[in-house]
């Protein structure tokens, strides 16, 4: 009887039973009520461990990316910051980044961060993700078109 609720604690500790719930609503794609039990959570700097920290900012992450991908940027990068304790979960912040670094045409960093979740994905659970992601920016990596100047295109004079 000890040794469960001694587990139990220890569970408790090293994952948020907020955040758990969270997750469990997001997987439910219940994305109201898994942003109800992280608004729960009032100060996430003095309650939460770093990595709890960094799971809580990848889910407001996860959830603002729906809406307001600026808001979802800052919560990536914090997350990233912080760190996740599993591969697949980084992978996952890296994709998300790289999908908004490429929205904001900055190709490069959006390459860079492609590379860096492929590493991450050990287990290959995101690999038609990447490839998707790959294949768009293969798509919209074409020459740019300059519009509002002359028929055969060159300087204005």
């Amino acid at each position: 009887m000890y040794l469960l609720f001694s587990g139990v604690f220890i569970f408790l500790y090293f994952k948020n039973e907020l955040i758990l719930l969270a997750f469990l609503r997001l997987r439910k794609q219940d994305f109201p009520g898994a942003k109800i039990w992280l608004d729960r959570i009032k100060n996430p700097e003095g309650a939460l461990v770093q990595k709890q920290q960094g799971y809580y900012h990848y889910l407001n992450g996860l959830m603002c990316s729906q809406t307001n991908m600026n808001e979802a940027e800052k919560y990536f990068r914090k997350a990233e910051k912080l760190g996740l304790s599993m591969s697949a979960d980084m992978a996952m912040v890296k994709l998300n980044l790289a999908g908004i670094a490429f929205s904001k045409q900055r190709k490069r960093e959006a390459e860079s961060l492609l590379a860096e979740a492929k590493k991450l994905d050990k287990h290959q659970m995101m690999t038609d993700q990447i490839k998707m992601m790959q294949q768009q920016m293969k798509k919209g990596s074409g020459p740019r078109q300059q519009f509002g100047r002359g028929a055969r295109g060159g300087r204005m004079r």
